[in-house]
């Protein structure tokens, strides 16, 4: 039995070429978003429900301002390594760690200085020990040991499982071990810190690179010059990605954040996380050769086909499922998210999608092009929030994003990517008819299943995902024979790569 699993193990570890390599890593980082998402929802759904929507609103507010800080002082280090198409990156490392460690305090100090003044802006002086004591993790996160961009660059993902699930697993335990036994929000905080703590731990004892005091100017001015888009990405992704959730919680209050935020998460987790794999792997993959388009061109296609494939279903499973989920796992008091939840469904498709053009457009030299369209994300949703959010809540702002994302983000995405590949607009789109359709037919079938039964949630909800889970293979299989869809092929040549 013990050799079966070191043969097992051998097997999966990436290994061969480009290919092979991104294959195997995608099974590694999709059982890695599995067990870590699916861990930080059970956490969510555990502490929400015994603690309720206004004491979580204050957590929401601290994770706030813990990510504006992150966002606005990334510098993209780990993206200038990984697009490196240099193997070994040893010579950078210890500048990077010295980097790293200096805005990791800085943020600490930041945060711990600025949590009263956070809490004014929120109204919620509860909010204040909070948000200094989540404040301490961008510390922990800048000790932890540079060599782990390795795991990335050169797609060993299967150590960056080991890195990234040991903190989620010690962040489940403590936090709900926490909770169950003192009913308080602060389970979600130590829980938090614990985690990082434990990826720092995990990091040394994972990989032998140990860095030192050596600090070379020219290699931190070449990777922050590469950096300075990602910088500019990442201050603009956090305004597009959480300034509406600030807006919320300034206008609203802290319940109504927690609502909108936990919304959020339960709509796109699902589709998001599984699609996300493409992006980390697919990134590194396109760097190694950039210098060929009719690769990179192909590349994208199969991994823009296959995240159709994977959003869609889970989209439109999501919009039917929203009210027997909320009444299943978190109870009456929450039921007002249902609305936003499942307009945010359809935005979490879209993003799944997008998912796929910022590794494209960094591994090709242009990531410039995210920081641009994320400002003109930021300049029609200012425009608008206020009197959107004012009249109709959170359903009303989570419509908007939604709306705006469909016209006009993603078609001028499609049309940058279109000219980049030196392809059609109108073959990308094609990618998505197919799996629409097959997702159409499945909430077709899944909608008529809710309305029937007419059962309690929890029999609803079983109901409804066992309907899902049977019905879309169906519709991929029926798609695929009456089109040129392709994506048995697809499918039978990732199998083959896990396989191998």
């Amino acid at each position: 039995m013990r050799q079966r699993l070191r043969d097992l193990v051998e097997r999966a570890t990436p290994s061969g070429g480009t290919g092979e390599r991104a294959i195997k890593s995608s099974v590694w980082l999709v059982t890695q978003n599995l067990l870590d998402r699916g861990l930080q929802l059970v956490t969510l759904v555990v502490i929400g429900r015994i603690v309720g929507p206004e004491a979580i609103g204050l957590v929401g507010i601290a994770l706030l301002a813990l990510a504006a800080m992150d966002e606005f002082t990334s510098i993209g280090l780990r993206d200038a390594l990984v697009q490196r198409e240099a193997d070994d990156v040893d010579e950078f490392l210890s500048t990077t760690w010295l980097l790293e460690t200096t805005r990791g305090l800085g943020i600490a100090l930041v945060v711990f200085l600025a949590a009263p003044l956070v809490a004014t802006v929120f109204a919620e002086p509860r909010a204040t020990d909070i948000v200094r004591v989540i404040g301490l993790s961008p510390l922990a996160l800048g000790l932890k040991n540079p060599g782990v961009i390795y795991f990335q660059k050169n797609l060993d993902y299967h150590k960056q499982f080991v890195y990234q699930t040991s903190g989620s697993i010690v962040q489940f335990v403590v936090a709900v071990s926490y909770v169950l036994l003192v009913p308080t929000v602060w389970s979600y905080v130590v829980g938090y810190v614990a985690g990082n703590v434990a990826r720092l731990v995990v990091s040394y004892a994972i990989h032998g690179f140990r860095p030192s005091l050596q600090f070379d100017r020219e290699a931190a001015k070449d990777m922050i010059g590469y950096g300075k888009w990602i910088t500019g990405s990442s201050i603009v992704y956090f305004i597009y990605s959480q300034g509406d959730d600030a807006f919320v919680g300034w206008l609203l209050g802290p319940a109504a954040l927690a609502l909108y935020q936990y919304a959020y998460r339960f709509s796109n987790a699902p589709a998001t996380e599984f699609t996300q794999v493409v992006g980390k792997v697919m990134f590194p993959t396109y760097s190694k050769f950039q210098n060929d388009l009719p690769r990179v061109r192909s590349a994208f296609m199969r991994s823009f086909r296959f995240s159709g494939l994977l959003s869609v279903p889970m989209a439109f499973g999501i919009v039917v499922v929203a009210p027997s989920f909320v009444r299943t796992f978190l109870g009456p008091t929450w039921v007002e998210m249902i609305p936003a939840m499942q307009v945010l469904a359809v935005y979490g498709m879209l993003r799944a999608l997008g998912r796929n053009f910022g590794p494209l457009w960094k591994a090709l030299g242009r990531p410039d092009l995210t920081t641009k369209i994320g400002v003109l994300r930021i300049v029609l949703v200012g425009l608008l929030v206020y009197p959107v959010t004012e009249r109709f809540g959170i359903t009303g702002i989570a419509l908007l994003i939604t709306a705006l994302y469909v016209f006009p983000i993603f078609p001028i995405d499609i049309y940058l990517i279109g000219s980049m590949l030196d392809t059609r607009m109108t073959d990308i789109y094609a990618e998505l008819l197919y799996p629409l359709v097959a997702g159409a037919l499945m909430a077709g079938a899944t909608w008529w299943v809710r309305e029937t039964i007419a059962a309690s949630p929890p029999v609803e909800f079983v109901g409804v995902v066992l309907t899902g889970v049977v019905t879309y293979p169906l519709a991929v299989l029926l798609v695929e024979e009456l089109s040129n869809w392709g994506i048995r092929q697809d499918i039978t040549m990732f199998l083959d790569g896990v396989r191998s």
